[in-house]
Order: structure tokens, then C-alpha cells, then sequence
């Protein structure tokens, strides 16, 4: 049992989109649970990670970027994201060393100065600049909003990582553990698999068709006969037939290349063999239809 120095909370994980929110937290917690990409908003649900040590225990909230909304699927990507400060014991403000602060980081820093818990800014990127920029660039930070403390990181590289976690604990409440200390995400095996599936379906095709699409894993079992090999069938869903033809490509060659990308990355979640099937299937303008934007996944249990 954990004695009286124990501390355990949630730590919310908040930054404008592309701002590396996912790959800090994957390395914080040394495994890839959420997807990165160059591509903005590519969290879309509240991810969910656990770190634990000797110290205590931390829950990380990976948000969706803070933004301004311009579909039903936005406006629920902003809520999960400000229904998870509402539930942190702190918050890590994530921003990159930057000499102008656009309207997105001003829209962050007017939502954090109505919370009532500590703010960390955590300036990320930070091997990109030299030490008299990192500082001028914090002062801008200072002038916007309030915040408790700062850290330095580099989520690409993993430095600063081990300061960030000590800056973090002595903002958490004492307390016993939420999860056992073999858990690392409260994420289905089924959820990872299709978050990797959009993860290289947004890399391949880089510009070639807007932000739109979404997986369903359709089908996942092991076979029974011994082999070792997980059978998965998932659907790719875009929103458009031009977005189909793209995603499949020439005799199926994009759709061959975005399955074998995946399959490598799921099979090393999974550490087995992966049969990898993928469909594409045409919904049209799914993100501004509540139905089908909770059936591809978005749940609504990360809004209450």
C-alpha cells in the first residue's frame, strides 16, 4: 500500500493543435498510446494515459486542440477539451517558443484564467532555440496569462521529461492510486488499433484530402488454431467519392501502403502477428451529423 507521501491526480495536457500534446504524453508514459501527425487536430477524443512511480501516480488527459469550431465534430472536440480542465488537479499549458502569440494561444489563455487549479506552462521544442530567445519567448507567456511554474521540454527528444514529471508532483494532491501500477492507459487494444489506422492514413496521404475521415475497427479476434495472428478488418470513412478513389490509389497501392504501416505498429502494440484488412467507405459530411460522429468513436462519456 502506498504510505502517507503517496500523491496521485489527473494532469490535463492542453495546447493549440500540432503543438506536440500526443508525443509528450507517449513519452511521459514511454509507450505510443495517442497518434501524432503533422496534420492539426489529430486527438480527437480525450486520451487517457497513467504514469506511476515510487512518488505516486499521475493520470495524463490528452485534449484535442483548443480551437475555434467550424463543424459538429469541432464543437465536440472543444468540449471534451474544457470538460477535461474542469476534472485536472493541474493543468500543462504546452506552447512552442514563438515571438508572436497568435489568436489561438490568446483563446487558451482566456479559458485558463478562469480555472481554479495550477497552471505549468511547458514550452516544448525547446532544443529549436537558444536560451536568450526560450526566455524572451516566456516573457511574451507571462504578459498573456497566469500560470504557477514552467518547464522546459523537448517532446521529440524526451529531454526536460524527468524535471517536468517533479514540477508536476508537487502540484497533486496526497492520495492512493486510481489504477494498479501495471496500467497504462485506459484505452481498448480495439481503439489503439484504429487511432494508429487514421494515424497512417493522415501520413500517407499528407494534403491529398482534407482532414475528414475516421476508422471503425469493424472486426478483431485471434484465431483458434494455435497461430498466434490476430485477424482485424477496419473501415476508413472519408466524405467525399473524389476522397475514396485517393485513400485506395492506383490498383489499391495508397490503401496496400496505409495497411502495411499499420500493421507493423499494431502488431508491436500487440506483440503478435496482425491480419490486416481495410475497406473505405464514403459518409458523406459525417462531422456535422451527431449520429455518426458517436459511432465512429467519439463518446460520449468524455463529455458526461
Amino acid at each position: 500500500m502506498p504510505d502517507a507521501k503517496y500523491k496521485s491526480g489527473f494532469a490535463a495536457i492542453v495546447g493549440r493543435p500540432n503543438v506536440g500534446k500526443s508525443t509528450l504524453m507517449n513519452h511521459l508514459v514511454g509507450q505510443k498510446i495517442a497518434i501524432t501527425s503533422s496534420k492539426p487536430q489529430t486527438t480527437r477524443n480525450r486520451i487517457q494515459t497513467v504514469y506511476t512511480d515510487e512518488r505516486g501516480q499521475i493520470v495524463f488527459l490528452d485534449t484535442p486542440g483548443v480551437h475555434k469550431a467550424k463543424n459538429r465534430l469541432g464543437e465536440y472536440m472543444d468540449l471534451v477539451a474544457e470538460r477535461t480542465l474542469e476534472e485536472a488537479d493541474v493543468i500543462l499549458w504546452l506552447t512552442e517558443p514563438v515571438d508572436y502569440i497568435g489568436k489561438g494561444e490568446q483563446l487558451i489563455a482566456q479559458k485558463l484564467s478562469r480555472v481554479k487549479v495550477p497552471v505549468i506552462l511547458v514550452m516544448n521544442k525547446i532544443d529549436t532555440v537558444d536560451k536568450s530567445r526560450a526566455a524572451a519567448c516566456l516573457d511574451n507567456y507571462r504578459n498573456l496569462c497566469r500560470f504557477d511554474e514552467t518547464a522546459a521540454v523537448s517532446a521529440m527528444k524526451g529531454t526536460g521529461l524527468d524535471e517536468l514529471i517533479e514540477v508536476i508532483y508537487r502540484y497533486l494532491p496526497y492520495g492512493q492510486p486510481f489504477y494498479d501500477e501495471e496500467t497504462v492507459t485506459n484505452e481498448t487494444m480495439r481503439d489503439i488499433a484504429a487511432e494508429i489506422v487514421r494515424e497512417k492514413a493522415l501520413r500517407c496521404l499528407n494534403d491529398e484530402i482534407p482532414h475528414g475521415i475516421a476508422v471503425t475497427i469493424e472486426k478483431m479476434h485471434e484465431r483458434e488454431d494455435g497461430s498466434g495472428i490476430c485477424d482485424i478488418e477496419a473501415v476508413i470513412i472519408c466524405e467525399r467519392e473524389s476522397h475514396k478513389g485517393i485513400i485506395i490509389g492506383k490498383n489499391g497501392s495508397m490503401l496496400r501502403r496505409i495497411g502495411t504501416s499499420a500493421r507493423i505498429d499494431i502488431e508491436k502494440m500487440m506483440e503478435m502477428k496482425v491480419n490486416l484488412k481495410l475497406w473505405v467507405k464514403v459518409r458523406r459530411d459525417w462531422r456535422d451529423n451527431d449520429t455518426m460522429i458517436r459511432s465512429f468513436g467519439y463518446r460520449r462519456k468524455d463529455i458526461g
